[in-house]
């Protein structure tokens, strides 16, 4: 068994919010902005505060393996050790690392470029893009946000769109977010069978016909996170592709978000798309907490990018370390079979979210694959209207009275996600779900004034097996059998 370390804070919580306020610019913010967690340990889906708390983690897609896994940490720890030099000396996890990436890629996408991060990823994304097509406009999807860095907050809407973002530039173009529940084009709005990808394709295709000198990329994110846990429709991504690549444009997927396994059925998002990218954009996950992200493309394209003659190098971008760290997570996913977890567990979990529609009528909308999975709340089911504050209480409640961190976002912040670390389990699920309909439950009683709006005290909600012990486990072993049937059965 792993040694787990006892952390311990160097100074009490308060000061350490004395000096974040002092020296870390106010721009930076932090979850639970009102009553901020100070995360000193985490282990596996779970973190600890600094007097001991131990917390759900339904927030941490970039923990990907779980928390501080022994594996990695020992990979790292060992190179770590022994080299951490810049990139442009040979060496062999760099290698190993771009082999691994490039076997689970399909079609002709082989060449690697290794980057810190994902906004740097993107960046050199569109870099490759516009060398190639010796182009400059790019197509990108509203609430889009591929990164931080000048060029990506560019052709990211969910930055440049908020109040004080700066003006979108007039070679980026922005097609809807091929949401089919609250997006330009609704599924309630259509007869039933109509093929809702081609009519949002169709934005796309008046986007490249409006174009002055022609389109170098369209890149969107596989499956929108930021967005809103967003899930385009029925042959989308196929049709868009077809209209680039026949205007001369080249395809980025962004897989920052929810590559690595996370949506259970395949190991990259697009997959199930049956589209196979120009360029594929990856990060986060990747290095379980470690900066650490690549860009992979065509040998056509990376011969482009060469052509210019000038040299691409990137000091810390796929040093040693980094990359040990990165292969040790790529093993970890398969030898602990993390992607059939997550399309097991994740399977489980959805079935169970839907249920919460027929329970409570604030639940306008449940979504996902694998563990990537949104519960989008309304105040009005029949006109879809957001319920933004029932959400932000929903996530503070989650986080005080259940311990379990959950995250909202989506334009209208109004869509509960989840994207827990692969480790994430059924018993965890329980979990989950008797603290949401609890929180739910909480929520009606209090808009019908029956319950005092400051309580932390629980709503009467049945507590499944997992969650409890001793006889209540007895009472509730029917619910834990059954829950065990599905998940096999998958």
């Amino acid at each position: 068994m792993q040694h787990i370390m006892e952390a311990k804070e160097d100074m009490p919580k308060n000061d350490t919010i004395k000096l974040r306020n002092k020296h870390i610019g106010k721009s930076c913010q932090l979850f639970y902005k009102t009553d901020p967690l100070k995360i000193v340990r985490g282990q596996g889906q779970y973190m600890y505060d600094e007097e001991g708390t131990q917390y759900l983690d339904c927030i941490n897609n970039v923990a990907h393996v779980g928390h501080c896994h022994p594996k990695v940490v020992e990979a790292g720890s060992r190179q770590l050790a022994t080299l951490s030099t810049n990139n442009r000396f040979l060496h062999d996890e760099l290698v190993k690392c771009a082999q691994t990436l490039a076997a689970k890629m399909p079609g002709d996408l082989s060449v690697c470029y290794f980057v810190n991060s994902g906004s740097e990823a993107n960046d050199l994304a569109l870099r490759l893009a516009r060398q190639h097509t010796k182009r400059h406009e790019v197509i990108t999807l509203d609430h889009a946000y591929h990164g931080h860095v000048s060029a990506v907050m560019d052709i990211s809407p969910y930055k440049f769109n908020q109040p004080g973002g700066d003006p979108k530039p007039d070679f980026v173009h922005v097609a809807p977010c091929p949401d089919v529940y609250r997006g330009k084009i609704r599924d309630c709005d259509f007869p039933e069978g109509t093929d809702l990808g081609q009519l949002y394709a169709d934005e796309v295709a008046r986007l490249v016909e409006s174009s002055s000198s022609g389109i170098a990329a369209f890149i969107a994110e596989s499956l929108q996170s930021c967005g809103g846990q967003i899930i385009p429709p029925k042959d989308y991504f196929k049709k868009v592709y077809k209209i680039i690549r026949d205007a001369g444009g080249v395809t980025i997927a962004d897989e920052v978000q929810v590559g690595f396994g996370r949506i259970g059925t395949h190991y990259w998002a697009f997959e199930p798309h049956e589209v196979i990218p120009d360029i594929v954009t990856v990060a986060k996950p990747m290095g379980n907490g470690h900066p650490v992200g690549a860009v992979v493309t065509t040998p056509e394209i990376a011969e482009s990018f060469a052509s210019t003659g000038v040299c691409y190098f990137n000091t810390y971008g796929g040093n040693p370390v980094s990359c040990a760290i990165a292969n040790a997570v790529m093993r970890v996913i398969d030898e602990e079979k993390l992607q059939e977890n997550a399309l097991n567990v994740g399977k489980y979990l959805l079935e169970q979210c839907r249920a919460l529609r027929f329970e409570y009528e604030m639940v306008g909308d449940i979504r996902g694959t694998g563990l990537f999975v949104g519960i989008e709340l309304v105040t009005n089911r029949k006109a879809r209207t957001p319920a933004t504050k029932t959400a932000k209480a929903v996530v503070d409640r989650m986080k005080k009275v259940h311990k379990i961190l959950v995250s909202s976002d989506g334009p209208d912040d109004n869509v509960i996600k989840l994207k827990p670390p692969m480790v994430f389990n059924a018993a965890n699920a329980d979990q989950f779900l008797y603290a949401i309909r609890e929180c739910l439950s909480f929520m009606e009683n209090l808009e019908k004034g029956q319950v005092n709006g400051g309580s932390e005290s629980r709503s009467t909600v049945p507590m499944p097996a997992s969650v409890t012990g001793g006889l209540c486990n007895l009472a509730n072993g029917a619910l834990s059998e059954k829950r065990d049937q599905m998940i096999k059965s998958v």
